[in-house]
């Protein structure tokens, strides 16, 4: 689906969520002297300006991180990343995924990313330059990257979910990925909307990773009307203490929803 641009959703509760945890589980997996590999399915352009004529429409990330930020002490992961993108690019900007990635890896660590979108690619690799990135279906990317070396890693599956089967195939797709790479970390982000399509896919996915830890949070829509009121974030093999982590963030956004 070539439609979707993550500029006008760039900073929302969503990403707080996902980014939050993305980058904790990176730092831990990073405190070991071993290298690691991080791939992602579908990267996005890694750098987003909040001031953007995207961001203003939809006023997701004034509601989103301009809220949240408080919540992360300095020292946390996501908002080390945070800060340094805000360094190089004013406070206004805000990094996606990759950007977060590249700011917490090591030299050692292999970063593979795949965009299918023709500008959000071209924008990625002008964010990054020198890092992999293939313009294709991440999907099939990943499978073919799958296991990567080094073997140690986490894979990011972040579909835009407007492709509607994608709630049948991904299932499928993790399953393959699993097989090929069973020792790696595979975390899919998916969307809690009012027409809660996730619910069968993330029952299927209990089924077939019993072991696999599954958390969601809800938080007040972005604006009237609209449909994604949570986040869910599914993993698989989730390093040491992320529950711990992942209820901390639980507590955040309880508060912010019990506000009036």
């Amino acid at each position: 689906m070539l439609s979707y641009q993550h500029s006008y959703h760039a900073g929302n509760m969503a990403d707080v969520h996902k980014h939050a945890l993305l980058a904790w589980m990176l730092d831990y997996m990073t405190q070991k002297p071993k290298p690691i590999s991080y791939l992602e399915t579908h990267a996005g352009r890694a750098l987003y300006d909040l001031t953007g004529p995207e961001a203003a429409k939809t006023g997701e990330a004034a509601r989103g991180i301009a809220i949240a930020a408080d919540w992360f002490t300095p020292d946390h992961p996501y908002a080390r990343a945070l800060a340094a993108t805000r360094d190089r690019h004013g406070p206004q900007a805000y990094p996606g995924s990759p950007q977060i990635a590249m700011d917490l890896l090591r030299f050692e660590d292999t970063l593979i990313l795949s965009e299918l979108h023709p500008a959000e690619a071209a924008a990625l690799r002008a964010a990054l330059p020198g890092v992999s990135v293939t313009q294709t279906d991440g999907f099939a990317a990943a499978l073919s990257r799958c296991p990567p070396d080094p073997r140690r890693g986490l894979l990011l599956c972040d579909p835009s979910w407007e492709v509607k089967t994608d709630y049948d195939t991904v299932p499928d797709v993790l399953a393959k990925l699993h097989r090929k790479w069973p020792v790696g970390v595979l975390a899919l982000w998916y969307p809690v909307l009012d027409t809660a399509p996730h619910r069968p896919m993330v029952r299927r996915l209990h089924r077939m990773f019993p072991d696999a830890l599954s958390h969601t949070v809800a938080f007040p829509p972005a604006r009237p009307g609209h449909g994604m009121t949570g986040s869910g974030l599914f993993v698989i093999n989730p390093p040491y203490g992320f529950v711990d982590q992942a209820n901390w963030l639980s507590d955040r956004f309880a508060t912010l929803c019990a506000q009036p």
